[in-house]
């Protein structure tokens, strides 16, 4: 295999040139390729999709109490009356089934914790799980908006004070979420070619590459988190937010690849930073923050001003289903700006959606959300498919009822676990280990950083000026079957790799810090002969 020419490829995102990664690193047929490069976690959550199945067998018995008469094989809808009684019926037939337990116990919360009728319930879960309708609402369907608002409440919000409700929107998760509302801010005037917006740096990729595109020509401007605090954005940093010629600040939280949560001072910070920039739009994705002990969103904290994005994806295991929520409070100035608009905006987005509704100026901006994502003509049919929401609701309903955590202790442990034993075979103890806001479903390793700790700043300058960003990373793949992420991509600002902690198995880790560690004194050996120093090559050993 010819090598790639490593200076024409650092122009590609992170996500296309692990494509080039894998390729070199899956040439060896004889080695075990370790692709640690994707943040697809190997792990998911089974206790809710075993109620999903159940759900689906009760449904399919309700649906066949109809038409009994045709042998076609022909079902019709679940009747509301006495749905409740026949699902109580089931759930002693099959108590001791997998999953029939948790459907029980989630009938029982929704109607004792939430106050919502059980029958209501189970009718709208078996008519979105055998998908015969449309969904309607479109935004969402209405019991499952307020059993998944609860989840948001209890690990966005928490202990917060919150003051007023929030709608939701239903999405194909985070990256649906993300093409939406970049395309209606611009289609309702909320952000134009040429405005600036800021950028929690390092970031998801796409953050920084769809503001570029021709569709909407945002200038960005990086607000840029200091790896020597661990991170963290200083107050100088977000005091770039106070120029009123910054329309919007985008930000990931915990942050993606440093999985590093905003800390509750710069939460208070940002939110001080607010309230004298009332105008300032703000969106945070906070997939990441499940993975937290009281993790605490913007979005808590400044709802007026803030759009949340929370994908079920991660946390659960749940990639493929493609699931997600777009939130904003019901006071908000999304829609206040619109109805500040100048008079001929306001005509334009008038003829926009008068298809739609009668009174088009008071529609409100998460429903212009809903229209133009379906292009406005197929609102009628637009909404997540109902399975999907329901699977949904009973991820909700696991968090909901697991009052210890149970879940997500056993997740936390889980990667914490990984990444131990990925240092521990590169010899050098994680600095971070005992910082609450480390999240560590990603690890970032830096090379000023892991170099600078073992053998100071000269090594780390030499390093830098003597071989391409991405050569670290392509030697990995292609000697020792490693795939990482380039750090570069996201926004950092030395070279640095992506360790994903969720797709891998320990053992996996412990031999990709072996494999870091051999690259490593690879590179002390090359120092001394061009320094003559004597700088010892086993120095990441403990």
């Amino acid at each position: 295999m010819s090598k790639p020419d490593l200076s024409t490829l650092s122009s590609l995102s992170p996500f296309e040139l692990k494509d080039e990664l894998i390729k070199l690193a899956s040439s060896d047929a004889n080695r075990l390729m370790l692709n640690a490069g994707r943040g697809n976690p190997n792990f998911l959550a089974t206790v809710p999709r075993h109620g999903f199945w159940q759900l689906g067998l009760f449904s399919m018995r309700e649906s066949e109490r109809s038409f009994q008469y045709m042998p076609e094989g022909v079902g019709g809808f679940p009747r509301r009356e006495g749905i409740e009684e026949r699902f109580n019926l089931f759930a002693r037939e099959n108590h001791d089934v997998p999953g029939v337990k948790f459907l029980a116990g989630a009938v029982s919360y929704v109607r004792d914790q939430l106050g919502l009728s059980a029958a209501d319930f189970l009718y709208e879960m078996c008519e979105g799980i055998l998908a015969c309708s449309y969904p309607v609402p479109d935004r969402m369907l209405r019991l499952s908006e307020v059993i998944v608002g609860q989840y948001i409440r209890k690990e966005m919000i928490g202990k917060q004070p919150f003051i007023g409700e929030f709608d939701l929107f239903a999405v194909e998760g985070g990256t649906a979420a993300m093409t939406y509302l970049f395309n209606s801010m611009r289609e309702n005037h909320l952000l134009k070619p040429g405005d600036k917006i800021a950028l929690g740096m390092p970031i998801f990729t796409p953050y920084i590459e769809i503001p570029e595109l021709n569709d909407f020509q945002l200038v960005e401007l990086s607000i840029d988190a200091d790896p020597q605090s661990r991170w963290q954005y200083s107050n100088q940093e977000l005091d770039k937010l106070r120029d009123p010629s910054v329309k919007a600040f985008f930000l990931v939280n915990p942050s993606n690849p440093p999985s590093v949560r905003m800390s509750d001072e710069s939460l208070e910070y940002l939110a001080s930073i607010i309230e004298e920039r009332p105008d300032l739009i703000i969106l945070t994705d906070d997939v990441y923050g499940t993975f937290a002990d009281d993790f605490v969103s913007l979005f808590a904290l400044c709802p007026r001003n803030t759009i949340l994005v929370y994908s079920f994806s991660k946390y659960f295991g749940a990639t493929g289903w493609r699931l997600g929520v777009i939130a904003t409070h019901r006071d908000n100035i999304f829609d206040q700006k619109l109805a500040e608009l100048p008079e001929d905006k306001r005509q334009q987005l008038h003829k926009r959606y008068n298809s739609i509704t009668t009174t088009p100026d008071t529609l409100k901006f998460i429903d212009r959300l809903v229209a133009d994502s379906r292009t406005v003509a197929l609102n009628h049919t637009a909404g997540l498919s109902t399975p999907q929401q329901v699977q949904m609701v009973l991820f909700s309903l696991f968090s909901l009822m697991d009052t210890p955590d149970a879940y997500k202790q056993a997740m936390k442990r889980l990667i914490r676990s990984r990444k131990a034993a990925l240092f521990r075979e590169i010899g050098i103890a994680p600095e971070d280990a005992e910082d609450p806001n480390v999240v560590d479903y990603y690890t970032l390793l830096d090379i000023e950083q892991l170099g600078g700790k073992a053998l100071g700043p000269e090594f780390v300058k030499w390093v830098l000026a003597s071989t391409e960003p991405t050569e670290l990373l392509f030697r990995l793949a292609e000697e020792a079957g490693v795939v990482l992420l380039p750090g570069r991509g996201f926004g950092t600002r030395h070279p640095s790799g992506r360790v994903s902690l969720a797709n891998l198995n320990e053992s996996d880790y412990a031999k990709i810090g072996k494999s870091i560690r051999k690259l490593f004194e690879d590179y002390v050996g090359r120092y001394n002969e061009a320094t003559g120093s004597k700088a010892d090559k086993n120095v990441t050993k403990k």
